[in-house]
This record gives structure tokens, sequence and C-alpha cells, in this order.
């Protein structure tokens, strides 16, 4: 199933910002599921974030591998290399980057450790479009990356798997094109009514009746942050893999069409899109800056210049009430990954994380903001009387958060 002709330009577009292969796949889960499928044996053990979306959690396991939980830095949520016990190293297959809201993880330290045990590191770029690690874009590293275009870009479809040998272009295009399913036309349909039956809820001001649409078009399933386990049905599940079947109603959560091959709509939509990117990172970035300073950001000074964030992850004392004073607002807060996926899962499906505080402490205070309204989220903090989160001493980083 070849895609349409309007998809080597965008592959070429990527490929001028990365400076690598990438081949353009409907979704990145998908994509991420070809790269785990071409570089990990199953029974594998891979090395990913316990902050993190579920659904990358099923991914993971419909792989036919074991996720390890890593620990993570309470500052913002990236991979905290130096915490990881050398016996969980030593039994890893692959590692899996998370580049938590676009926070870099330490991809140059990430890549040696790789090399060392002669495994592939496989980076999830999906918040991370626009930032950089090291003076090289977040993606530029691993053996395979996978980037959404349902983020910076707002296409709500789409992405790519960027990868370093060009050579192996071919069989992961064959591989993507064995697990896609015909474009139809109610999908099409559907992708192009969505961002006027949105736009026309929103405008109106009725939330619920926007989620409400949301939901009808496949796009939002959930009544709380983690979707529902399943654990006597992910059992069963388990031994199938590897395979997408048997993993396809928790994978396909959030976004049904994920297996769909684009149609013209989605072409159009998605060019016009990543034509513009630039000026959408550079308005993340500006916001991204004010909300970094605002009391409740984080600053970590060995990362490096400030990023353009997909979110920011402020750091409140109590994020529900901080949420519900943003609701009311209508400032809708999206992409929380609480509780961590060892807590959500348990033992019987991953490997608990050897420091499993910091990444839970993370979970209950992160509030991810929107840096496109950070001047309105600020100013509700601010009236609502919001108290920064104190990072405990325990965790031996800098104590107080706070630009």
């Amino acid at each position: 199933m070849a895609f349409g002709v309007g998809l080597p330009a965008l592959e070429a577009r990527m490929r001028e910002r990365l400076g690598r292969e990438c081949l353009y796949v409907p979704s990145c889960r998908l994509g991420l599921y070809v790269a785990l499928r071409h570089w990990c044996r199953p029974g594998g053990r891979v090395l990913m974030s316990p902050v993190n979306d579920d659904v990358i959690f099923f991914v993971v396991l419909a792989a036919g591998l074991r996720p390890v939980q890593a620990p993570l830095d309470p500052r913002d949520g990236s991979l905290d290399t130096a915490a990881v016990p050398a016996s969980v190293w030593r039994g890893l297959s692959a590692v899996l980057t998370t580049n938590l809201y676009g926070n870099p993880d330490p991809a140059p330290e990430l890549r040696a450790r790789c090399d060392a045990l002669g495994i592939p590191l496989l980076e999830d770029a999906a918040h991370a479009i626009g930032s950089r690690v090291g003076g090289r874009p977040v993606g530029a590293y691993g053996d395979a990356s996978v980037f959404s275009l349902s983020k910076h870009t707002a296409a709500k479809t789409g992405g790519f798997l960027a990868v370093a040998d060009p050579a192996l272009r071919g069989a992961l295009a064959e591989a993507r094109d064995d697990l896609l399913v015909p474009s139809r036309l109610s999908s099409e349909l559907a992708y192009a009514l969505r961002p006027y039956a949105e736009a026309g809820v929103r405008g109106l001001r009725l939330v619920r009746a926007a989620r409400a649409v949301m939901r009808l078009l496949g796009m939002e399933e959930r009544e709380e942050i983690r979707m529902p386990l399943r654990a006597g049905e992910l059992k069963q599940a388990v031994p199938q893999a590897p395979a997408l079947g048997p993993f396809h109603s928790w994978v396909r959560v959030d976004m049904h069409d994920y297996r769909i091959a684009p149609g013209p709509a989605r072409h159009r939509r998605t060019a016009r899109l990543l034509y513009r990117l630039d000026d959408r990172l550079a308005a993340h970035l500006a916001g991204t800056e004010r909300l970094v300073a605002s009391p409740w950001g984080v600053r970590r000074p060995e990362a490096g210049p400030t990023q353009p964030l997909f979110r920011v992850p402020l750091l409140v004392e109590d994020r529900d009430a901080a949420i519900a004073a943003l609701a009311r607002h209508r400032i809708t807060t999206g992409y929380l990954y609480d509780p961590p996926l060892d807590d959500y899962a348990s033992e019987l499906f991953t490997d608990l994380s050897p420091s499993p505080e910091p990444a839970r402490w993370f979970a209950r205070h992160a509030l991810p903001a929107d840096p496109l309204d950070a001047d309105r989220i600020i100013a509700v903090l601010q009236e609502s009387r919001a108290r920064p989160a104190e990072i405990p001493s325990a965790f031996g980083v800098a104590g107080p958060t706070g630009g």
C-alpha cells in the first residue's frame, strides 16, 4: 500500500530539519512500533520513562518487550541516568527516551552508554520536534527516532520515523505498509471537519461540548488521567506479542486512525502546518521563557538554553486545585501522566523503577502549561495564589522552584 505523491515533500522537509532519512508514518505510535520491532528482539527489556503516555507503554508491550522504568529528575521529568544501577544497564536490550514536554533527555550520555553496551537508542521525540541537546536536534542521536505532527504543528495526524542509516528506509517502509489499513471516507471526513467543530464549540465557550465532539471523533476517551489497565485482558494479550492486534484496544485510545493510510485532506493540511512550524516554535519559545521565569517554573542550568517546549511542566503544590482554577477560566489542562507507569501497571507488566519517588513527586506536582497561553495561565495561578512545590531535599537537586 503506497502513500500519496505529496508525502515525499513532507519527508524532504523533515530531512532538511533533522539531517536524517525520514519516513512518514500515520502516527508516532505506529512509527515507534515499527522501530521497536526492527531493532529489538521479542523478550528484550527496554528502559523508558515512567512519566509517559500509557499508550507508549502498550506499544512497548505489543512489540513483545518488557518495559523497565527509569529513575527521573524531579525538576523536569528527564531520565536520570546516574540513578540507573549497573545491574539494570546490563540487562537492557534498548533505551527509549521520552523528552517529556520537549525537555531533552541526556541523549549524548545515553548514546555513549548504548554504544558501550551494544544496544540501540530509540528517541521518542513526539513532544520535542524543536528541541536541541548537545548542539544537535533531539532525534539526531538514536538509531531511530519518532516525531509527532499532532503536537507542535497541531496537524492532529501523522509523524515521522527518522533513522541514522538511510539504507534501512526500504525495509522500514515495507514494515510500515504491512501494518496500514486503507483510508476510509468517514475517517477523512471526520478529520476534515474536526478543526471547524472544535473551533465552533470553543468559540461559543462550550467546553463540555468541545470535549464531547473530541470523544465523538475518537480523539479523547479517558475519564481519568490513565486509561483502565484491564489487567485480566492484558495478561491474555502479552503472550501473543509481538503483534498489534491483541493490543489494539489500548494502542488506539485517543487516536483511532493511528494505522490509517492518509488521504488527500490529511496531506494538504499536514503540509500547510509543517511549513509554518518555525513560526509556531518561535511562539512556543516565547511562552516557555515566560512560564519558566514564573514562580512555578524550573530552569536547570546544565540543560542549556530554553527550548520551545510543547508544554511547560510548572511545579505546583496543589496541582488539582490549580487545574480547577484554570478550568474556571476555560483553560483546559492536558498531557498529565499520573501515576507513574510502574505504579499504574505494577510488576506484573513492568520492571519497577529502582528509585521511584522522584517520578511520583513530579507526576503529582507537574502542571503541563501550554506556552501559547502563558500569560493567561500565569495570571490565573497568581489570582488563585497557587503555591510553588518545593522539591524535597532528599532528591539531591536544587530546592525551591521558580525562575
